[in-house]
C-alpha cells in the first residue's frame, strides 16, 4: 500500500510546468518532526492539471496545507553523469488550511478549507 497523509507549510512558491500536454504544479513542504530535537523534513510535492492550478492561484510559501497522496520515485543521470534519485510526494487531494490573507493587511480574514480532488 503507498498511501500518505501529512499536514506541513510551504517551503517555496508553487511553480507550474507543463509536462507534454499536461500542468503540474511544484512546490517544497516543511513537515515539522516530532522528535525532541525537532527541526523539519522537507518533502517534494507534484499536484497535477486542475488541482495543480489551484494550487499555484491560492497557495504560496508558509500557507499551511494537508496532503494525501503517494510516494514515487525516479532516477535520472546529471550534468556530471552522477546517478541521482528523488523520492516525491504526488497529490491525490489538497487541503488549504490556512485563510486567504487580506492583500492590504496580511491578516486572515476568513477560515478557508478547500479540497482539491
Amino acid at each position: 500500500m503507498n498511501n500518505v497523509s501529512v499536514i506541513g507549510n510551504l517551503a517555496t512558491d508553487v511553480e507550474v510546468r507543463e509536462v507534454g500536454d499536461k500542468h503540474v504544479a511544484k512546490f517544497l513542504l516543511a513537515i515539522d518532526r516530532y522528535s525532541k530535537d525537532g527541526g523539519a523534513d522537507f518533502v517534494g510535492v507534484s499536484a497535477w492539471e486542475r488541482q495543480g492550478e489551484l494550487c499555484a492561484e491560492y497557495l504560496t510559501k508558509g500557507r499551511r496545507v494537508g496532503i494525501e497522496g503517494y510516494l514515487r520515485s525516479h532516477s535520472w543521470e546529471d550534468d556530471q553523469g552522477k546517478r541521482r534519485r528523488e523520492v516525491e510526494l504526488v497529490a491525490r487531494r489538497v487541503d488549504f488550511l490556512s485563510g486567504p490573507r487580506d492583500e492590504g493587511s496580511g491578516a486572515e480574514v476568513v477560515p478557508f478549507e478547500a479540497a482539491v480532488a
